[in-house]
Formats: structure tokens, C-alpha cells, sequence
């Protein structure tokens, strides 16, 4: 899960993109970057940690120019946070490019391996992202023998990207002296949208994540970037799109809906807000059928994104809702964090009980969903210790038991409560006295009540099927084993900060 930010606008972008990344900052905690053109300069700065601790004054004086992109990230498949990784890359050939990208391809290999024995290009991290950004300099490349380019060549070069990654990935990349480029992979897995700006000046364009962020930007939704399409504007304002997949079809990520996008976002038509309301509602209806002579006095959600889910479940119940916790906003979320001691030690820190509100009460807390079960066991633990009678726990998804490939760090089978486990068994490793699951045909009922067009979602981690069609026993042995790698090689005194500021003139 990563957050991108492009845009072409009239006045200088620095200050624009740094607010965006603040705005999508809940897609990635772990590096941030931004680039900027200013004539045939590139003007880049990148590091580890938030967006705030990234950028300084001077860091920002140096981010020149009207057009630029900008990245938030937390490493996928198991990658070590390593500042090398941090967004956006560059490449200076045959013309000089640097790109953002939330995904994670599931080909790296074969692409690594063609990138050196037929394309003769260097890979300098073990990035996915690096690959992508080859991939397509290598086909712009070959689409073009004047290196001279137009719509049309770029659309072409898109077209034979996709032919040749597979796995989820959106994607914005600035080509130098031509303009912002803009595209999502054919399944749809990871969200996109465009808005525009109509100024004195002239119209500007920002391609964002989330619409959240066209919001708070003071830019008008034009709409989502469909699968397969790709959106080039180029640097006078003029807007160009394709379709350039030759088969495609709408497949989101379901866990957006269910965690990562904001509450405020619309993707595909879909209000992640109104998701959250109606999966209550039918978390609600499941404890009606399956426990109907419930003792339930109190319904406490576990901040944040389980809040709407709660709500909704206690009002169509009719049980009293109360909030129960107080967060602590300047602590990392536990779900990016590594290290399960780390991860137990941080759960106190962040959350606080409201003693009142738990004392000689059957209390039923409603979380958004339970990965490792860690913070779960933490929070009844928290919640009888604040004097509750009986604690019930609910999740407003359906147990978590697969890996996710397409861009979420999802631990490994083996760190993931549900896998192999039964409801009882899960009940018991949290300490629970009762757990109730959202049923995964009610999940998709609920996001699929925002668009009745989308037929058919990314629900891998929940299912284990992987809508692309090439995730194999093996492969998903591999991104184990390098998850297991990954873990063992991080220490507690990683360098949080390392300032890779750099400016870029590409003729």
C-alpha cells in the first residue's frame, strides 16, 4: 500500500504535493518523496519516515517547478525499509523519467532477469518499482526512433507495459520535456482518480490515490483512471487518454473499503464511508440470526477506521454505542510496524481506556478487521482490565488467512490468526469471550451497494484467489521466505532520515 501523487499545474507544486502527501500520509509511514520539474531539471528529495520529518524548509526551496509527483510508502512483499527503496525513481534513459507506484508486481524475476539479458538495463534495488520504471523507459524506447515523442507513442509504450507486468499496480511518471503520465494496471487492483482546477492562468490537472485528496487540494473529481487506461497531460494542459489493455476488467482491492482508504475517499464509485456504515449493518444482521439472546449492554469501537462499522451495528441492534478509547495520534500504526514486541509494546501507548465505560459491562468491541491478533489480545486484555464483566469481540471483515501479493505487507501464513484456526480457537488465543466474523459474501454486498456495476473484487487475503492468475504454491513460498528474510535483517537502529536531495537536468 503506497500513496501517489501527479500533477501539472500553473504555479509552482512544491507546497501542493507536500499537502497531499500529508492528506494520503495513512498509506505509507515509512518513506515519502517528492520530484519536480522545472524546465528539463528534475529536482528530487526522498527519506525515510513521514512526510513531516522528510521535508524540511530547504528541502522544499529546492523542489522548483509546475509539474512534479509525490510518494508515501510502507514496503510490500516483505521488503526491508531500506531509504534506497523510497519514491520517486529515476532513470535517464532514453529520456529522463521518474515514477511513483502503489502496487506490487508478480513477475519481478522474469522482468529483472529480461531487464538484463535482453534490455541491457541496470537495477540498482530490489525494488518492483524500479523494474516497472524500466520496463517502461525500455518501451518508449522502442516505440520511438527519433526519441522524439507524442500521445500516441506513449500510449503505445503503456500498451506494451502491460503486456509484460503482471500484478497490481497505478502509477504516475513525469517524462521529461513532454509531460505527467498516468496509468493503472488491467485488473483495476489499486485505486486511481483525476481532478482539474480551472484557474485564470488555465486548467491544472492532480492524479491522486484517493479523492480525499482532490478534495482538501480544491480540486473538482473528474473520475477514476479505469483498468487498462492510461492519461497523459502534458505541460500546456492538454489532456490525452487510451485505452491500452486488451483485456480488462474492474477487480478493486476489497481490503480498501475495509481498511486502508480513508473514510472520506470515493474509488469506483463506491463511498468507503457508506462500505463501513452498510458492513455494520449486515455484522449486525449475522448476530441477530447466529445469537439472538444476547447479553450485550455496550458497543465500543477500536479506533479508527472501525468506528462507521459500529455505529451501524449498535444502532440497528438498538444497544447503546460509546466510545471506550482514547488514541494517541503520534504513535505509528501497529499494522506497519515490525516486530511483534515492538508491536505488543505499542498497543498501551496508542490506546487508552475509558474506565467508566467498561466497568461491570458486557462489552462488544468492533474492530475493522484481526490480522495477527496481537493488538486484538492486547485490547481485551486493556478492556477487562478497565473492569468490564464480559468482553466480545467483532470484525467487520472476514478472517484473514491468505497472503496478499498485490501490494499489502500482509504478515505470513503463520503469523495470520485465522489461518488453520477456527472461530473458537481465535476466540481463545485473544481472550475473548465470544467472536463473531463478517461472512465475505456480506462484505462484497456491502462495497458492491455503492457501484452494483463491479462484479467481481481482489478479496485474496480473505479467499485465497488471486484474481491474475499467476500466483502458484511456489511463488507464494518465495514472498514467504523473503518476508521471514526481511524481518530478520531489520534492527532497532535503522537510520529513520537519510537525505537523498538531488537535482537532475535531462536533455
Amino acid at each position: 500500500m503506497c500513496g501517489i501523487l501527479g500533477v501539472v499545474a500553473r504555479t509552482p507544486v512544491n507546497q501542493l504535493l507536500y499537502d497531499g502527501l500529508q492528506v494520503l500520509q495513512h498509506r505509507g509511514q515509512d518513506a515519502a518523496g517528492i520530484a519536480t520539474l522545472n524546465g528539463k531539471t528534475f529536482h528530487l528529495h526522498k527519506g525515510n519516515g513521514l512526510v513531516r520529518d522528510v521535508f524540511r524548509t530547504r528541502n522544499m526551496r529546492s523542489l522548483l517547478g509546475n509539474a512534479g509527483i509525490a510518494h508515501v510508502r510502507y514496503p510490500t512483499a516483505g521488503s526491508a525499509v531500506d531509504h534506497n527503496e523510497a519514491q520517486p525513481f529515476y532513470v535517464n534513459s532514453p529520456f529522463g523519467i521518474v515514477l511513483g507506484h502503489n502496487g506490487n508486481l508478480t513477475n519481478t524475476e522474469d522482468l529483472r532477469r529480461s531487464m538484463y539479458e535482453q534490455d541491457l538495463r541496470h537495477i540498482n534495488t530490489s525494488s518492483d518499482s524500479e523494474v516497472l520504471l524500466n520496463v517502461l523507459a525500455h518501451e518508449l524506447q522502442a516505440n520511438t526512433t527519433s526519441f522524439c515523442l507524442d500521445p500516441q507513442k506513449i500510449f503505445a509504450a503503456v500498451s506494451g507495459v502491460h503486456q509484460r507486468c503482471r500484478g497490481a499496480y497505478a502509477v504516475v511518471a513525469m517524462i521529461a520535456g513532454y509531460g505527467l503520465l498516468a496509468f493503472r494496471d488491467p485488473h483495476g487492483i489499486r485505486p486511481l482518480v483525476v481532478g482539474s482546477n480551472e484557474t485564470e492562468a488555465g486548467i491544472e490537472y492532480l492524479i491522486a490515490s484517493e479523492s480525499v485528496a482532490l478534495d482538501t487540494l480544491g480540486f473538482k473529481f473528474l473520475r477514476d483512471i479505469q483498468p487498462g487506461e492510461a492519461v497523459f497531460i502534458d505541460f500546456d494542459g492538454n489532456f490525452h487518454s487510451q485505452q491500452c489493455a486488451a483485456t480488462t476488467a474492474l477487480n478493486p482491492c476489497i481490503f480498501e473499503y475495509v481498511y486502508l482508504a480513508r473514510p472520506d475517499s470515493v474509488m469506483d464509485g463506491i463511498s468507503v464511508y457508506a462500505t463501513r456504515l452498510y458492513m455494520g449493518e449486515y455484522l449486525a444482521d449475522k448476530l441477530s440470526r447466529e445469537w439472538g439472546a444476547h447479553d450485550v449492554d455496550v458497543v465500543i469501537p477500536i479506533p479508527d477506521s472501525s468506528r462507521p462499522s459500529a455505529l451501524q451495528l449498535a444502532n440497528r441492534l438498538g444497544i447503546p454505542f460509546r466510545e471506550g478509547f482514547v488514541k494517541n495520534r503520534y504513535i505509528g500504526r501497529t499494522f506497519i510496524m515490525p516486530g511483534q514486541a515492538m508491536r505488543k509494546k505499542s498497543v498501551r501507548q496508542k490506546l487508552n481506556a475509558i474506565g467508566v465505560e467498561f466497568k461491570d459491562k458486557n462489552v462488544l468491541l468492533v474492530d475493522d478487521s484481526i490480522v495477527r491478533g496481537t493488538t486484538s489480545r492486547e485490547i481485551v486484555q486493556m478492556a477487562r482490565d478497565a473492569g468490564a464483566r464480559k468482553v466480545y469481540f467483532a470484525s467487520a471483515a472476514p478472517p484473514v488467512k491468505f497472503a496478499n501479493v498485490y501490494g499489502i505487507d500482509m504478515p505470513s501464513g503463520k503469523e495470520l490468526i485465522a489461518t488453520n484456526r477456527s472461530d473458537d480457537e481465535i476466540c481463545n488465543e485473544i481472550g475473548a469471550d465470544r467472536i463473531i466474523y463478517q461472512d465475505l459474501d456480506d462484505l462484497k454486498l456491502a462495497v458492491r451497494k455503492g457501484n452494483p456495476v463491479i462484479e467481481r473484487f481482489d478479496c485474496s487475503c480473505f479467499d485465497g484467489v488471486y484474481i491474475t492468475g499467476d500466483i502458484t504454491p511456489e511463488f507464494l513460498a518465495k514472498v514467504e521466505a523473503a518476508r521471514g528474510s526481511s524481518k530478520s535483517s531489520k534492527t532497532e537502529d535503522e537510520h529513520p532520515e537519510l537525505d537523498l536531495a538531488m537535482s537532475i537536468t535531462s536533455m
